[in-house]
């Protein structure tokens, strides 16, 4: 089963990052939410820093504010994701320029399109 972590996922289910949770737990992803103020978010538990999150998490998808996102680039870079997905509105210039200096290659584009999905 592939694994995914979502990087500003919400308890608001109009909020994207929410969306993308019920959409990764419907196609049959282990999700692991993130998110340093909720506790659980769908009935998961919140890891409230990426660190936290166990090693193997082969998908990050990021739904922050690309100022922020900028400053979790190295957390992410350690847990040696397979991918990492910038989606829209959380992308920048600079972070896109860190995120590929790091080695990360960023997919620009909106990860629950990408599982088949429509948010």
């Amino acid at each position: 089963m592939p694994s995914v972590a979502v990087v500003g996922a919400s308890s608001a289910q109009e909020k994207y990052g929410n969306k993308a949770v019920r959409a990764y737990l419907r196609r049959g992803w282990t999700v692991y939410p993130v998110n340093p103020t909720e506790q659980t978010i769908e009935g998961l538990r919140v890891y409230k820093t990426i660190a936290e999150l166990p090693d193997g998490v082969e998908r990050f998808t990021v739904y922050v504010p690309p100022e922020i996102g900028l400053t979790l680039l190295d957390a992410i870079k350690a847990k040696h994701p397979k991918e990492l997905f910038i989606n829209p509105g959380a992308e920048s210039d600079e972070l896109i320029a860190r995120a590929e200096a790091l080695g990360l290659d960023p997919i620009q584009a909106c990860s629950i399109v990408e599982i088949g999905e429509r948010p």
